[in-house]
């Protein structure tokens, strides 16, 4: 079984096609000399074998899985699932193009009972121990064993009630420990030794994140996007590293530029004292952009320079995940970002004028906006808001609000536009999103996936509502004080946040003198036989302008 290693002395590139984009681009920023934590990857190529349950296939991830494991403890010096220096691991997916939180990832993998008292003694820190074990209880239990995550979300919520606490992150070790008690019992019928078998926890979750190409949210999103050419998923095994570990660490997501306006200043979201899933996921609303500078002043420093970095390496605006251990910038991944139609323009143009890419390539990038159609939406006269929330996706939308993806695919059948309203960001909402004519949520922030997905629709968006409050299955919301039912009417800001009650008036312009500079590289790329090539253009990272 041929695996891919990432760290160490390999600096050779590989294709995406084989091992995927993100790990195709965790080897360059590898060969960079970024601080990449060593991983190793299982190809593409397993992935239809392993989905239809080919016992060959099997024997090989097995294999490649051995070899790995191997590779990752000569590397950092850690033994998977040891007692007294162990080694955790992330178990994350890749497909050739970027589908971001379409597909299955699984953390902490090998925390077994004997790595907590491990990690204990080599960190000196007993919550972030139990911190990583109810983790990987929590996402093992939705991912492998197929469980309904709620229980274990009314458990937390129980728990942080009754300790007094005002979320997950004020809870102590021995509250920490208890609740991972607590879940551990919700799934003794689904515990066939799991638990204690570093292996078996490894094995079973690679093949749950290869198994997570034919989820149905994976499939429409492939489905909408025109990627149903792809064939499979990589998975990537790498070495953790703990954003959980206190406030002088943290998980975040950076783009070098605003993919949402495309204004050249960087966009950066990082949750404190916080795993990878708690910023992409959606589910909490990150620290800002002035307590990062204040708490880590030297990390928000060296990211900066790191993104400038990537961008000219890759003549694109980066997407790029990171996690903080104590004080430690670490990078996960980057890639291409999603973004909106009008940023993707302003981008365009802004790095032909920087000399990043030609205007032949900054023409194959926004082939597929429809520039006769693309106008900037503004409100005639906004008025004082009726609530705000934080702006992921810019635009104005007016239309009728829905609750679940359900009633917002009934409601568009009608023929009015819809105003998706949701607790969260959730993935799982692709087909809502596809039909809305924009999206808010109550949490979550601007780099979580589902907001990426929405900029990548062209979606207006607005995350971290706080003065939201859904009930879906009474079809109304609380805003503010005010009640809004099922297909009442309201009016979003994407790019201010800001939310108002009823329909709006709004004014329609277009942006003259960026659709006068394309048709200027058009009229010259006609005079010309053979298009000149892109300064820039990696095999491995796409076009995402649309």
């Amino acid at each position: 079984m041929h695996i891919v290693r990432i760290g160490g002395v390999s600096t050779k590139p590989h294709s995406a096609d084989v091992i995927g984009a993100k790990a195709a681009n965790l080897t360059l920023m590898a060969a960079l000399g970024l601080p990449v934590p060593p991983a190793f990857v299982l190809p593409i190529k397993l992935c239809a074998a392993i989905v239809g349950g080919d016992a060959h296939a099997e024997r090989h991830l097995s294999d490649g899985l051995k070899q790995g494991i191997e590779f990752l403890e000569s590397a950092t010096g850690k033994r998977f699932g040891d007692r007294r220096q162990p080694l955790l691991v992330s178990v994350r997916s890749g497909a050739a193009r970027s589908m971001p939180g379409m597909l299955d990832t699984i953390l902490n993998v090998g925390c077994t009972s004997a790595a907590v008292q491990g990690l204990v003694r080599t960190t000196g820190r007993p919550r972030l121990a139990w911190d990583c074990r109810r983790r990987l209880i929590e996402m093992y239990a939705e991912t492998v064993l197929g469980l309904d995550p709620a229980a274990f979300a009314a458990r937390l919520a129980e728990l942080t009630v009754s300790e007094g606490a005002a979320n997950d992150r004020e809870l102590d070790s021995e509250a920490l420990e208890r609740l991972a008690a607590d879940e551990q019992a919700l799934i003794e019928d689904g515990d066939d030794g799991w638990l204690e078998n570093a292996t078996t926890q490894l094995e079973s979750a690679a093949k749950a994140v290869y198994r997570s190409w034919m989820s149905e949210r994976a499939q429409a999103y492939r489905r909408l996007q025109k990627l149903e050419h792809l064939h499979g998923t990589s998975v990537t095994v790498q070495a953790m590293v703990f954003g959980n570990g206190g406030l002088s660490s943290g998980a975040g997501v950076a783009f070098s530029r605003d993919p949402s306006t495309g204004l050249a200043q960087p966009m950066i979201d990082l949750v404190l004292d916080a795993q990878g899933e708690d910023v992409v996921s959606g589910r909490r609303t990150p620290d800002t952009e002035q307590t990062i500078a204040r708490s880590l002043p030297a990390v928000t420093a060296e990211l900066g320079d790191i993104l400038k970095r990537l961008e000219k390496e890759f003549g694109d605006v980066q997407d790029v995940e990171f996690t903080v251990e104590d004080g430690k910038l670490w990078i996960l991944q980057t890639r291409s970002a999603k973004r909106t139609p009008r940023a993707a323009l302003r981008i365009a143009i802004d790095l032909v004028h920087e000399e990043l890419i030609t205007p032949e390539e900054a023409l194959r990038r926004i082939d597929d906006i429809d520039l006769s159609a693309l106008v900037q939406i503004s409100l005639a006269s906004a008025g004082k808001p009726d609530a705000c929330g934080i702006g992921a996706s810019g635009g104005i939308a007016v239309g009728r609000a829905a609750f679940d993806s359900e009633s917002a695919q009934r409601l568009a059948a009608t023929g009015d536009p819809v105003i998706l309203m949701r607790p969260d960001t959730v993935t799982a909402d692709v087909a809502g999103f596809a039909i809305a004519a924009g999206i808010v949520t109550s949490v979550g922030a601007r780099t979580a996936h589902a907001a990426l997905v929405a900029r990548q629709m062209g979606k207006p968006c607005i995350v971290g509502c706080n003065s939201l409050m859904i009930d879906v299955a009474a079809d109304r919301a609380q805003l503010a004080g005010a009640t809004i039912s099922g297909s009442d009417w309201i009016t979003i800001d994407g790019d201010s946040g800001n939310l108002y009650l009823g329909r709006r008036e709004t004014v329609v312009t277009r942006p003259e003198a960026a659709l006068a500079e394309v048709a200027t590289w058009r009229s010259q790329a006609a005079g010309h036989h053979e298009p000149k090539s892109s300064r820039h253009h990696p095999a491995h990272q796409e076009s995402t302008g649309g």
